[in-house]
């Protein structure tokens, strides 16, 4: 696969980011554009994940900096559960253990590819901490070994003013239920 995106399509996610950047600075405080954007210029891989989250309906912006590690931190921010994401189940062994009626690919498997990490349940709560997220619809988060191990996958929305954390079997797979990623830049 591609991973270098053209002059124009460079060009054009900075545009976009930047926009969504002025347009939500309660998201990130503090934080100078002009160093977010020369830090994506800077890095063509990442700018490449970053157009993977665009495209697939993510809305990426910037949401924190690492003080340590001097990355920015960024998450999908759209207000439902990406739509180019939805109807897949937690990951590739979920995916194989379906006999009948198999989604077309798993969450992680789609990270992976995209070149991002699934948010885990300390990132959604943070997420849900700029807004109100998956009002409709519940995103997969990162699952921790141990109830991986059992078969189940976590994931999350927000309904009746809280986020909810859940549990599915891992396999499962709705149209309403996809995930939202993270990258650091």
């Amino acid at each position: 696969m591609k991973r270098k995106l053209t002059e124009k399509q460079a060009e054009d996610i900075l545009q976009k980011l930047q926009t969504r950047f002025e347009k939500n600075k309660i998201r990130h405080k503090g934080i100078e554009w002009q160093k977010v954007h020369a830090k994506l210029k800077a890095n063509s891989d990442a700018l490449w994940s970053i157009h993977e989250m665009e495209e697939t309906g993510g809305e990426p912006d910037v949401v924190g900096f690492d003080k340590k590690s001097g990355e920015y931190i960024f998450f999908d921010c759209s207000e439902e559960s990406p739509k180019g994401r939805r109807s897949i189940c937690y990951d590739s062994d979920a995916l194989e253990s379906r006999k009948e009626h198999k989604p077309k690919n798993s969450a992680m498997n789609m990270a992976a590819a995209m070149g991002i990490e699934m948010l885990n349940e300390e990132e959604y709560k943070e997420l849900q901490q700029l807004g109100n997220f998956d009002t409709k619809t519940s995103s997969w988060i990162k699952t921790p070994p141990s109830i991986r191990k059992l078969g189940g996958a976590l994931f999350g929305d927000y309904r009746f003013g809280t986020v909810f954390i859940y549990h599915n079997g891992a396999e499962s797979y709705y149209g309403a239920r996809g995930f939202r990623g993270s990258l650091r830049v």
